[in-house]
């Protein structure tokens, strides 16, 4: 990926209805895109971040302000919630690439944010790296932009905060869990809830109310997705849930760190991970793109179409053996 095109993906799509986005991302899908995803098998999660970083050889970020967002649902330890090992590894490496001012934020779902940010060491870990914190929840009305999605499933749209639209760039760390309130995992896709109000300030409408009542929960998040597209992803999944999730759950080690640019890829190597260790019905269920949350996705043109877009990119041997049979789970190979 040259300067050009990460830029590209680091920018909010702007304006509060995105048609002519969407429109434009499905005329590009007969182009089928590819892309890399980074796979180190590590337990080391500082060095398995920045490892996984450097392999996808993305260029420096010339001084552009980044939002960095975590997974913050919850103050419960990872991968209930991001590691601050994580969190201190990327923050380290966003430095490095020459990024300017770094702003964290995220909105919890199981606790208060404020509160799960103290907990999980988020103000320590700002204030290290000269950044700002953006608690969404103490948003007022005006801070936040209302996304009217042409054939969404949500009933009056949903709203994102104008400080991520504005973002010169977005990346965003996620876990490796399954999710039991409807979601069937969260991975990417489903990190960007976070990114979504809950209410606005003087507005008496639930959005996450509805969504977890939707039976389209799954499509819905996808759509969030729409409205923003990530400079970077990085998947701690060190350790992972392969059934409850996403506060807790039976825990593996699975001892992986994935990156990439691509949440529809990150996903769908996500789940086959998932697969690899044994997990539920819901994810274990059909191929990997007819997964709902992917499966919508891919409509709106967020990224690869199907396992064959996506390149795995290792630097040694184990994590070549190592993605070699997670490959095999992904693109559907019996016994895989």
């Amino acid at each position: 990926m040259n300067r050009r095109e990460f830029i590209r993906n680091a920018t909010g799509i702007s304006g509060a209805v995105i048609a002519p986005a969407i429109a434009g991302s499905l005329e590009a899908r007969a182009a089928a895109p590819t892309t890399r995803v980074a796979f180190v098998k590590t337990r080391d999660r500082v060095a398995g971040a920045a490892r996984a970083i450097d392999l996808l050889a993305l260029d420096r970020l010339d001084g552009k302000d980044v939002f960095v967002k975590p997974n913050l649902n919850s103050a419960d330890k990872a991968p209930g919630s991001t590691h601050p090992d994580t969190l201190t590894a990327l923050m380290r490496k966003l430095v490095a690439m020459g990024a300017g001012t770094l702003t964290i934020g995220d909105r919890s779902g199981m606790g208060e944010t404020r509160d799960v940010m103290e907990k999980t060491q988020v103000f320590r870990i700002a204030k290290e790296f000269a950044a700002r914190v953006v608690v969404f929840d103490e948003l007022r009305a005006g801070d936040w932009e209302l996304i009217e999605l042409p054939d969404s499933h949500w009933q009056r749209g949903f709203a994102l905060p104008r400080v991520v639209r504005r973002a010169g760039g977005i990346v965003q760390t996620c876990c490796l869990k399954t999710h039991r309130y409807g979601g069937h995992f969260t991975l990417s896709l489903k990190n960007s809830v976070g990114f979504a109000a809950k209410r606005i300030p003087g507005d008496p409408h639930d959005f996450m109310r509805e969504l977890h009542a939707s039976p389209h929960q799954r499509r819905m998040i996808a759509e969030i997705n729409a409205a923003y597209r990530p400079a970077l992803v990085v998947l701690d999944g060190v350790e992972a849930f392969v059934a409850g999730g996403p506060d807790n759950g039976k825990r593996v080690d699975a001892e992986v760190v994935l990156a990439g640019t691509d949440r529809i890829a990150i996903d769908a190597v996500g789940v086959a991970l998932l697969r690899h260790f044994g997990t539920t019905p819901e994810v274990s269920r059909g191929q990997i793109f007819e997964q709902e949350q992917i499966a919508r996705a891919v409509e709106l043109g967020l990224g690869v179409r199907g396992p064959g877009g996506i390149e795995l990119v290792t630097g040694d041997r184990d994590s070549a053996d190592y993605a070699r049979r997670i490959r095999a789970i992904l693109d559907g190979v019996p016994g895989g």
